[in-house]
């Protein structure tokens, strides 16, 4: 199939290890002409002189409507359809584009409800791969659950409210508060967050009936093993200036035990300690800011952290609530709130100054 693409009469491959493409997120590069994204959010970001453009995609589906988000020009936005199955697809991206150069982004709107490999993009015949674009000097990273992901964000009807009931057509990870956040401060996001994510395995909703925590997946490229085999990450690929771990509202399912038993609390929290501890091993002059979000949970999982943090005893450790920190709504984040959240986080790591990106 992909040799009857190459010579289609009126287009031409660009196979995705040519030099315009430049990447974001944990991708799977093993195989270069056929990277598979992973994470929500992971992005292949390339320009190009032309009106037309069509998308190659393997998806491998496991749960949900799947779907592919692109940005054209930074304003034109939209998402398509992906198949429920193994096979490869042709999605033509449907706006009648000006014959001028054009700024494109392609991301993962969705967590692990489906992997997908890119294999290129067809340009009209007469079009051309321009330069890639420059790659953001700044760099954040972050490990959360379904909020950070951008899950149920499009929403807007549902504003402070529970979720509708959904297929997976409402997450976008282009309006998690994580990804705003890193636009507002210019900075490349690794977006590591999971629907259902909590710090302990046999906790959370992550991978059921088999939960899988943050302690597992942390440092995995694949980290969902009903899509196959685990993969290690490389941590040498990526040094964040700024890392974000808002973990610690999953961890009350099936029992919110925080405050309430004392031994399991105690467990629980010299976990997240020892993992922070690992975060600061890996990268030893980052900022990392522990947080939750503003969707209602339990104030002692919050408490909790605070304690932690004052365990750790350093400066660049921190801990940081919203201002309706764990109250905000029953649902999930909708792209106001989402927004609001980001100003928030924005304005609270800009406060450390500029050496942080440093």
């Amino acid at each position: 199939m992909m040799t009857d693409m190459v010579h289609e009469k009126n287009h031409q491959l660009i196979t995705p290890d040519h030099s315009g493409f430049v990447y974001s997120g944990r991708i799977d590069f093993s195989d270069s002409c056929a990277p598979c994204f992973i994470y929500a959010g992971s992005q292949a970001h390339f320009r190009f002189r032309g009106t037309g453009i069509k998308l190659i995609i393997r998806n491998y589906h496991l749960c949900y409507e799947n779907y592919i988000g692109y940005v054209i020009d930074q304003n034109i936005q939209g998402k398509l359809r992906l198949e429920d199955s193994d096979a490869v697809s042709v999605l033509i991206i449907p706006e009648n584009l000006d014959d001028r150069e054009h700024d494109i982004i392609l991301f993962k709107r969705q967590d692990s409800a489906h992997y997908y490999d890119f294999l290129g993009i067809l340009l009209n015949k007469f079009s051309i791969m321009l330069p890639a674009p420059d790659k953001p000097i700044r760099r954040m990273e972050c490990y959360g659950d379904s909020v950070s992901a951008g899950e149920v964000s499009e929403a807007v009807e549902y504003t402070a409210m529970s979720d509708p009931v959904h297929n997976g057509e409402y997450s976008n990870s282009w309006y998690s508060y994580t990804s705003i956040t890193a636009r507002m401060l210019g900075a490349e996001l690794h977006c590591n967050a999971q629907g259902g994510l909590a710090l302990l395995d046999h906790t959370g909703y992550f991978h059921g009936p088999d939960y899988v925590g943050l302690e597992t997946t942390y440092n995995k490229l694949r980290y969902n093993s009903q899509l196959g085999p685990y993969s290690l990450w490389d941590f040498s690929l990526y040094t964040p200036h700024v890392v974000i771990v808002a973990i610690g509202q999953n961890d009350a399912h099936p029992d919110n035990y925080m405050n309430k038993d004392i031994q399991k609390s105690e467990y629980w929290m010299q976990h997240y300690q020892s993992l922070i501890l690992n975060f600061r091993g890996l990268y030893p002059s980052t900022l990392i800011i522990l947080t939750t979000t503003i969707l209602n949970h339990s104030r002692e999982w919050d408490d909790a952290i605070d304690d932690v943090t004052n365990r750790l005893n350093d400066p660049k450790i921190v801990h940081f609530l919203y201002s309706n920190n764990g109250c905000g709504t029953p649902g999930h984040i909708r792209i106001s709130e989402a927004g609001q959240m980001a100003v928030e986080l924005a304005n609270f790591i800009e406060s450390f100054g500029t050496d942080i990106w440093k």
